[in-house]
């Protein structure tokens, strides 16, 4: 599926804001991804839930989509990568890290609750946050001095029609210092967000990023 992006300016650095919900930030050669949430379909179907397995392969092709579409070195991701505890889709990830080329790294979210040795034998480096200049990856939004990039929230926007309709988005959310992500993974939910004046929305609307 082709995605279309939309460019903005942080900090005099340039990132694409990709229709999927991956950032691309050229100067680092970087992709920047929240909240993929891996193995929640098998985690709701342990527990009864009666899901098809085919909708977890929608992230692998999703991922595979825009690491094809960039010339990313590397490829963070904000946290929430593997929703639970080890279930069947791990051996499925296990698989797909092993063909990727670029670096990845972990910035360990809340539902990151595998134990750290797993990640790591499969060569994804993890940290709580990490620096790059002039940005702090983080996986939930915090208040600092630094200019904060992460996901947690699941933002989105719902437009508001004629009578009752509105139609619901996910959605990149710029306030202050932060920038947060959308979900990357399916089956995740929205936050609906209430923008404060000077704060930024950037709509995923079809395959492209429209600024509100």
């Amino acid at each position: 599926m082709n995605t279309k992006d939309l460019s903005i300016h942080i900090l005099g650095e340039k990132l694409h804001l990709d229709a999927s919900g991956a950032i691309y930030w050229p100067a680092k050669k970087a992709l920047l991804i929240a909240d993929v949430h891996l193995g929640k379909i098998e985690h709701f179907r342990k527990n009864g839930s009666p899901l098809p397995p085919v909708l977890g392969l929608k992230n692998y092709v999703q991922l595979d989509a825009v690491i094809q579409k960039y010339p990313a070195e590397t490829l963070y991701f904000l946290g929430d990568l593997f929703h639970s505890e080890l279930n069947s889709e791990w051996k499925r990830f296990e698989n797909w890290v092993k063909k990727q080329s670029m670096d990845l790294v972990l910035i360990k979210g809340n539902h990151d609750i595998i134990h750290a040795q797993a990640f790591e034998n499969l060569g994804i480096q993890l940290f709580n946050q990490l620096k790059i200049t002039p940005f702090l990856l983080n996986h939930e939004p915090i208040e600092t001095s630094a200019f904060v990039i992460c996901g947690h929230l699941h933002p989105g926007y719902r437009l508001q029609g004629k009578g009752k309709q509105y139609l619901q988005l996910p959605c990149f959310y710029q306030k202050k210092n932060q920038l947060i992500l959308p979900a990357f993974g399916a089956f995740t939910g929205h936050y609906y967000i209430q923008p404060e004046e000077g704060e930024q929305v950037y709509l995923v609307a079809e395959n492209e990023v429209v600024s509100l």
